[in-house]
């Protein structure tokens, strides 16, 4: 007797938590944002993400310091210095430099970004850009390079005496395409490096292809330097620096 009445009181709980219990969230869907349309960054539920905006404003109060004589724009590759200090103090410090690279960034969040306040209050000597990875699974090529332009043209009208350092956007995946097995984004993305290569002016904007320097000799990415194939390690990170201290000296004069 006892166990039934213990074992209906347990039903009767479980029923009425499962009552009260709220059901989760449905995902809000959310319109396509255009590579280059300025738009900010939306989480699932349809509201702003609460990290990217918390990110720019820093970007934004840094920026109002008046102090950065170097900036890098990008994504999660380039936030990424921020866990690589010791490099990035070694081959930049002496440039006062500032790292807005925001994880999960694409053309259109850094557009936004540059558009509200992360270029105001500073007069930078150069730029490093390198973004668009991140839309290489839903934008054609020549919407990524659209983006990554309409990014290039902002800084232009914005910090007209600053030096762009345009970056080709890094290889991704392990292996190149072969016939026996594609690799589509690295594909889009050599697509994407061959259009903008020809934003370089020689004056204000200069394109540097790096890419290269990360890859094995067939072609393929180390876990050495992208242990996910993406991201990059130390010594991905040390690579980066090495590549670019030349082009950065002469622009930062």
């Amino acid at each position: 007797m006892k166990l039934t009445i213990l074992s209906t009181t347990l039903l009767l709980a479980v029923s009425a938590l499962a009552q009260t219990a709220k059901p989760a969230a449905p995902a809000v869907k959310l319109p396509p944002q255009a590579p280059d349309v300025p738009a900010q960054k939306f989480g699932p539920d349809g509201k702003v993400n609460a990290g990217f905006i918390a990110s720019h404003e820093r970007f934004v109060k840094t920026a109002q310091e008046g102090k950065a004589q170097l900036v890098f724009l990008g994504d999660s590759i380039t936030a990424g210095w921020g866990g690589k200090k010791d490099i990035w103090e070694k081959a930049f410090g002496k440039y006062q430099p500032a790292n807005f690279g925001i994880g999960g960034d694409r053309t259109q969040h850094v557009l936004w970004r540059i558009q509200n306040g992360e270029l105001d209050g500073i007069k930078p000597k150069a730029c490093v850009v390198m973004i668009g990875t991140n839309n290489s699974g839903s934008d054609p090529a020549e919407g990524i390079a659209k983006g990554v332009t309409a990014i290039v043209e902002t800084i232009r009208a914005k910090q007209p005496q600053a030096k762009i350092l345009l970056l080709a956007v890094f290889p991704r995946g392990e292996k190149p395409s072969t016939p026996e097995k594609a690799n589509p984004g690295r594909d889009k993305l050599k697509q994407v490096n061959e259009i903008i290569a020809k934003l370089d002016d020689g004056k204000h904007v200069h394109f540097l292809d790096i890419g290269a320097k990360f890859l094995q000799p067939d072609g393929s990415l180390s876990k050495d330097i992208m242990p996910d194939f993406l991201h990059l390690s130390a010594a991905g990170y040390q690579i980066w620096a090495d590549a670019i201290t030349p082009k950065l000296a002469e622009l930062m004069k």
